[in-house]
């Protein structure tokens, strides 16, 4: 594991390779590299489909020689004035803080790295770079990758390089089908074209198995995959895996969103969620089922005392929860024997669990095993006010909807649930708050611009924070008025849970999303006179 981890080597099955070797378009005679060639699968293709002009880099000695034509040594350090028709792989990845030392003096060298890319970037980012450079006019560069780095901020300048110098014809999205061993991630295969013309569209091909790997018949046929055109990326964006259609619907929402418009390239300021709330990770026990107490348990006074209300990212549903969990919550400094007979149920409780509460993570202290490790965010929690939970991770395979959910003053989450909470200068109520957050359009924006890996959403602070934010123009009787009646029907729904709430919640919305005179305040400031929250 450890050489694994060391050359960010995980390696390509068969199936795959042979699948990515029949994507070239180029003849038999065409020169081909491997610049990351690992055991040598794409080679062993290469040869059975007639390719022979080859050549195969490996910086990892240890894998041997399985032809002769390999070379053992770094493709970073290779110049560039070698030049292929066809660049096929599976590229490393590697963080920069994983990398070793030599790579890391490598890539502080290197012409393109210091020109493109910092150490805040992955050793991806090279590979994909460099094979380009690599490429001759109309080569093609055919990768199986991790898709994280079309939607981050530190690879826009890998982005906007490629969008420069080619393009796109298709793309393969996997999703999380366990396309390598004990690796967990969202994968796909792209084939990219080295031009100075520019292509409009891009073909993309979705698998659409729920379970399992494709056969060869499968992939052979296209039947594993459900084909869609999306337009092509461009410079300076972020490139979305949607079709034109659900584009133009995520930017009407961000134009609805919009603060005002900057006379830099026309680009959008955006209100946030994070303009208007407090965003909090829950509480970090270090052994949820030692703190976990049933209500049958016999207790003492000074014990039921210090229970808290938690809910779990198990208990909670769209705008209402469905349960809570009491938990040991201490927090007075006290001896082991003075808690022993102030909490003797307590301790009681706790005795099966020692072994393991002893060896949490302490985060550097010497925490006693009745007590939380990481109490973080408690103060915030401790707020005589409803807040909104939502799970820190959500698997969205086969649902359209978030669990944003409201949660009165006095519950608590722990490490698998993130708290929400109005910011002081938020007019709107946590009503609206609610509902927007639920709303199809937050689900859809998220989805594609979150942090999403495979099929799991994570909600924690940053990306919470960033969801575009529609606030209410208070001077507008019309727009307070939705606001008041999208209150009082979440007010409703969480008394009697009738869907008939929800139905005039989603009407009021597309109204108010559908208001055309708020394009014509683009620019206005925020600051409206204050009005009393609801």
């Amino acid at each position: 594991m450890a050489e694994k981890n060391r050359y960010g080597q995980y390696f390509t099955i068969g199936l795959i390779a042979d699948f990515m070797v029949r994507l070239i378009s180029h003849s038999k005679g065409s020169k081909v590299l491997e610049p990351s060639c690992g055991k040598g699968v794409f080679l062993d293709y290469l040869l059975e489909n007639g390719f022979n002009d080859i050549t195969a880099y490996e910086i990892d000695p240890s894998l041997g020689k399985k032809y002769d034509f390999i070379e053992h040594k770094s493709f970073i350090s290779v110049p560039t004035s070698e030049k292929y028709d066809v660049i096929i792989g599976n590229p490393p990845y590697i963080r920069w803080k994983n990398l070793e030392t030599e790579l890391k003096q490598e890539l502080e060298t290197n012409a393109l790295w210091k020109k493109y890319f910092n150490s805040l970037c992955d050793y991806l980012f090279i590979f994909i770079l460099k094979s380009i450079e690599h490429l001759k006019e109309n080569g093609e560069l055919i990768f199986i990758c991790t898709e994280y780095w079309m939607n981050t901020t530190h690879s826009v300048s890998l982005r906007n390089y490629m969008c420069a110098n080619g393009y796109f014809t298709e793309i393969y999205h996997f999703k999380e089908t366990p396309l390598f061993e004990k690796v967990t991630a969202s994968f796909i295969i792209f084939k990219f074209v080295k031009s100075k013309q520019k292509r409009d569209f891009i073909t993309l091909y979705k698998y659409n198995k729920d379970k399992g790997l494709p056969t060869k018949e499968e992939l052979s046929s296209g039947s594993c995959f459900e084909m869609v055109v999306i337009p092509h990326f461009r410079e300076n964006s972020r490139w979305l895996l949607a079709p034109d259609d659900v584009q133009k619907k995520l930017n009407a929402f961000e134009n609805a969103c919009t603060k005002q418009v900057s006379s830099f390239l026309f680009e959008k300021e955006l209100y946030r969620i994070g303009d208007f709330c407090e965003i909090g990770n829950g509480m970090v026990s270090g052994l949820d089922v030692a703190f976990q107490i049933g209500d049958k348990e016999e207790l003492n006074e000074a014990e039921k005392n210090v229970l808290i209300d938690v809910l779990k990212a198990k208990d909670l549903c769209v705008y209402k929860s469905k349960g809570t969990t009491k938990y040991i919550f201490i927090q007075e400094q006290i001896s082991e024997a003075d808690f022993e007979k102030k909490y003797p149920h307590f301790a009681a409780h706790f005795k099966p669990f020692l072994q393991k509460l002893g060896d949490r993570y302490n985060y550097n202290r010497d925490i006693p095993y009745w007590q939380f490790v990481f109490p973080r965010n408690q103060k915030l929690f401790e707020r005589k006010e409803p807040r909104i939970f939502v799970p820190c991770k959500e698997r969205i395979s086969n649902k359209d909807y978030f669990r944003f959910c409201y949660a009165a003053a006095n519950y608590y989450p722990t490490q698998d649930v993130t708290a929400i909470f109005r910011k002081k200068n938020c007019k709107e109520s946590l009503e609206y708050l609610l509902a927007y957050l639920n709303n199809e359009r937050v689900f859809e924006w998220f989805s594609l611009n979150g942090i999403v890996k495979g099929a799991i959403v994570e909600f924690s602070e940053a990306p919470i924070a960033n969801i575009p934010f529609r606030p209410i123009n208070w001077n507008s009787a019309r727009e307070t008025e939705i606001h008041d009646r999208i209150t009082a029907e979440v007010q409703e729904y969480l008394k009697d849970n009738s869907p008939i709430h929800i139905n005039s919640i989603n009407n009021l919305f597309d109204t108010l999303f559908n208001d055309k005179s708020r394009f014509q305040q683009i620019g206005c400031k925020y600051d409206q006179p204050n009005r009393k929250q609801a």
